[in-house]
């Protein structure tokens, strides 16, 4: 197992853990209680990733694709999607041209 399975494995049961947790004391729970937040949360991280590679900063790309990765996991727990259910779709478009893929989600 990867050191990045393993982190993400250990996070997302802290996150899992934090659901119905006080709200007063966990900014996890904050998140979890209001998925419209927590996906707001997430949203601005990723502008902060995409602005930070597009400026070639790779420790700030580095620092905000954790914060991504943590706000991304947050989002999904808070949704009621499990990292398996995500890992099913990646499974299913293994071996799948990334742009048929693509063209299949839209419907052609």
């Amino acid at each position: 197992m990867s050191r990045f399975t393993e982190v993400i494995g250990r996070l997302s049961a802290t996150i899992e853990s934090r659901k119905g947790g006080d709200a007063s004391t966990s900014y996890t729970a904050q998140l979890l209680a209001d998925i419209d937040r927590a996906a707001k949360k997430m949203g601005e991280e990723a502008v902060e990733a995409v602005i930070a590679a597009a400026q070639g900063d790779r420790d700030a790309l580095t620092a905000e694709s954790a914060d991504l990765m943590y706000h991304w996991l947050v989002l999904i727990a808070a949704a009621g999607v499990s990292l398996d259910e995500v890992a099913e779709k990646l499974e299913a478009r293994e071996g799948v041209s990334g742009l048929a893929e693509k063209a299949a989600r839209k419907g052609g």
